[in-house]
């Protein structure tokens, strides 16, 4: 499967108009995944009230590109219940993923 990987260092994904770039990238590279380092995500994805997280994850469903967030975001889940959840929901998807790695992301995609 191949899988556009983001290096950590770049722009910070604020919005819909990163998501477009990326998805963008991956269909001009032939590839069906995008991999983000968590790292590079604004704040404010990780804070469900502010609707960026569901806008980006909405946009890469809407172009049909998998996007894998990669990395520790336990600082974040630690105060967010709703955030937890919606890692959940998405890690049992098809779609989206929270992963620790990219050999977790090349793992998922084996199966």
């Amino acid at each position: 499967m191949p899988v556009l990987v983001c290096p950590p260092e770049g722009d910070r994904i604020r919005g819909e108009r990163e998501a477009l770039d990326l998805i963008g990238d991956a269909g001009y590279r032939g590839a069906r995944w995008v991999a983000v380092p968590a790292e590079r995500f604004d704040e404010a994805f990780f804070r469900l009230s502010t609707r960026v997280a569901g806008d980006i994850v909405q946009k890469f469903v809407q172009y049909r590109t998998g996007l894998a967030v990669v990395g520790d975001i336990s600082r974040h889940t630690a105060g967010s219940a709703a955030l937890r959840d919606f890692v959940r929901e998405c890690n049992r998807g098809r779609q989206t993923w929270f992963i620790a790695d990219t050999d977790e992301l090349r793992e998922r995609l084996k199966g």
